[in-house]
């Protein structure tokens, strides 16, 4: 049998009623029960009704795409009984990992991704940072760029998502990362598109928000997890909690190196990469990354059971 990875996705992947395919899967629905629990709001109803604006909020979207990733590793476990030989996930996706390694309480998870959201939140105005996605420009190309708009500027902006080999996110202040928008269009870039996203993520104007959670992060528990994880912000795997705890406080202001991350995974013997929770965003980057690799989606019991023939 092939060596599979399962990877987890973050935030941008959510919309209203991406559980409704489950219906009444007995797993699902209990890990949507212990979300409630744990953060004193009805999950459920949030995940099938919406409102979208509502489950767009950083603070709700984090620990709902959490709750959503947990349910559906855990309905393939379940159904299959079959782990994966490695983890990791895409920014926020990385503590799915964790909690599905064995690293993380789902129940601590949950209230502590909520906490970091707040924190990202309130690190900078509203308003006033900005992120967009650079189409068809590598990454040192990207970098190059950053550097000439953030000096143009006076305000930072930097590459903080390495998604593949030619899609990579810039964040900054609003101006920056509108000056940079323009010269890297001049250097070649087909498109710059500005993000719909309320704060600057993993850019260094979230260091007030990462010592909050750093904070916060050793009051939590961790253990050493059971599958390897490989993290976004070193593309190593750490079994040591203090060295997990460490990786994610530096991987709120730090980039998502996720071209680096798949390759990790190859690296290790994966031939497939699976990914766990809604949507399908993580698979186009991986088979954009590298299109030796097998691809798939474990989002609802068609694509579960369409993964588990892949994998026989």
């Amino acid at each position: 049998m092939s060596a599979f990875a399962f990877v987890f996705p973050g935030q941008g992947s959510q919309s209203v009623g991406m559980l409704d395919a489950w219906g009444d899967h007995p797993v699902v629905r209990q890990t949507l029960q212990e979300a409630s629990e744990a953060l004193g709001q009805d999950v459920a109803r949030l995940i099938a009704e919406g409102p979208k604006e509502e489950l767009d909020l950083t603070t709700n979207t984090q620990p709902v795409m959490l709750a959503a990733g947990v349910a559906c590793y855990r309905a393939w476990l379940a159904e299959t009984g079959r782990e994966p030989a490695v983890v990791a996930g895409h920014s926020l996706g990385e503590y799915t990992a964790l909690v599905a390694a064995g690293a993380l309480r789902f129940a601590d998870a949950l209230p502590l991704v909520r906490f970091r959201a707040q924190a990202m939140q309130e690190a900078v105005p509203v308003g006033a940072g900005g992120m967009a996605a650079i189409l068809g420009l590598d990454a040192a190309e990207v970098r190059a760029g950053c550097e000439e708009a953030a000096a143009a500027a006076g305000e930072p902006v930097e590459a903080v998502n390495f998604n593949d080999p030619k899609q990579t996110v810039i964040a900054g202040t609003k101006a920056a990362v509108e000056k940079a928008c323009e010269v890297l269009k001049a250097r070649g870039a087909k498109r710059a598109l500005p993000l719909p996203v309320s704060a600057p993520f993993h850019s260094s104007l979230m260091k007030p928000a990462a010592e909050r959670l750093r904070e916060r992060l050793a009051m939590t528990a961790f253990e050493a997890p059971r599958l390897p994880v490989v993290n976004n912000i070193d593309v190593k795997v750490e079994t040591d909690p203090a060295a997990i705890r460490d990786a994610l406080y530096r991987q709120a202001f730090g980039p998502v190196r996720w071209v680096e991350t798949v390759q990790a995974l190859k690296a290790r013997g994966v031939t497939t990469v699976v990914e766990c929770g809604p949507g399908k965003v993580l698979a186009g980057m991986v088979k954009r990354i590298d299109g030796e690799l097998q691809v798939g989606n474990v989002f609802d019991p068609a694509s579960l059971a369409e993964v588990k023939g892949l994998l026989q």
